[in-house]
Formats: C-alpha cells, structure tokens, sequence
C-alpha cells in the first residue's frame, strides 16, 4: 500500500513537469504566432505607405520609370511573401529599391524640399524603426521556442505535440548589402 501510494506520486509529479513542459512549449509557440503578426502589420504599413511614397516622387521624376517600377515590384513581391524566410528575403529587396528612390530623390532639389515627401519618409523610417523592434522581438521569441523544444526533456515531449523548430526573421546575405548600406540623403 504504502509503495503503491509513493509510486502515484512519483506519477503526479511527473504528469505535472510534463503538463508544465507542454504548456511552456505552447506559450513560447503562441508567443512566436504573436511575434510574427506583429512584424506582419509593421510590414503592411510599410507596403500601404510605398505606393504614395512612389506616386510622391512619379510628380518630379516621371522619365524615372524604372526605378519606380522597380520599388512597385519589389513591394508587390513583399506583399505576397509568405513566411519569414521568404518575407525576409522580399524585404530586403524592397529596402534595397526604396534606397534607389531615395538616392534618386537627391537629384530632383524640389522634391527634396515637398513637404508630402518628407512627411513620407519620416513615417516610412519610423516605420523601418518599428520593424526592426517586431523582427527583433520575434527573432528572440523563435530562440527560446526552439532551445525549449530541442533541450531535454522539451525534445521528448514536443513531437507529441507536433511542435516543429521555426525559421528566423532574416535578410539574406544577398539582399543584407545593399539594405545595411544607407543612401545618403542630404537636405
């Protein structure tokens, strides 16, 4: 009897550090889902704002086209990127393009000087500002998901819960250049 009685606890103890283990897991998951959004509608702001930002500079610098085409593409593609690997990689493409409009903005001194434009590009850094603060926030909350899945015992229990590693919120090498390297702007 008194083994019996140990012997449950023993059990309980363990079903309560499992349920715990478990529950952190779908924390940390519930937290990365939460992270992503946030990232996602700091993006959509981005992507909402570059279509004026466009049509801004289109008064001033109309035999531009392609630089302008090729911001519009680039943020096309970022819209329709889907998840963090593929949205990374758009992102850098549109930060890369937004650099080409506004080094091209430099050529055009009356653009320089509309207030509309400035008023775009103070939201539109604010808005990279915001960006890297929600990427940042989720990078850090997609490393503490995957070391508590992959450290034991979290390894044991999350492939009962098909709970998978997940990918970072990064720019690819290809893309990093040309976005770390800042247009200058000079007014």
């Amino acid at each position: 009897m008194g083994t019996t009685l140990v012997l449950l606890g023993i059990i309980a103890v363990l079903a309560f550090i499992f349920i715990g283990i478990y529950n952190r897991i779908v924390m940390l998951n519930q937290r990365c889902d939460q992270a992503f959004a946030d990232v996602d509608v700091q993006l959509k702001q981005r992507h909402d704002l570059v279509p004026n930002l466009v049509e801004t500079v289109k008064g001033y610098a109309s035999h531009e086209k392609d630089t302008l085409e090729a911001v519009i593409a680039a943020r096309n593609s970022a819209v329709s990127a889907n998840g963090p690997a593929a949205q990374g990689a758009a992102e850098g493409v549109l930060g890369a393009a937004l650099g080409r409009l506004f080094a091209l903005a430099e050529a055009y001194p009356e653009l320089k000087a509309n207030t509309n434009f400035l008023e775009l590009q103070r939201e539109l850094s604010d808005i990279e500002n915001k960006i890297a603060a929600a990427r940042r926030f989720f990078n850090n909350s997609v490393q503490e998901y995957n070391t508590q899945i992959q450290q034991i015992p979290g390894n044991f229990i999350a492939p009962m819960g098909n709970f998978e590693t997940r990918e970072f919120f990064e720019i690819p090498e290809a893309s990093r250049a040309a976005v770390e390297k800042a247009p200058e702007v000079k007014f």
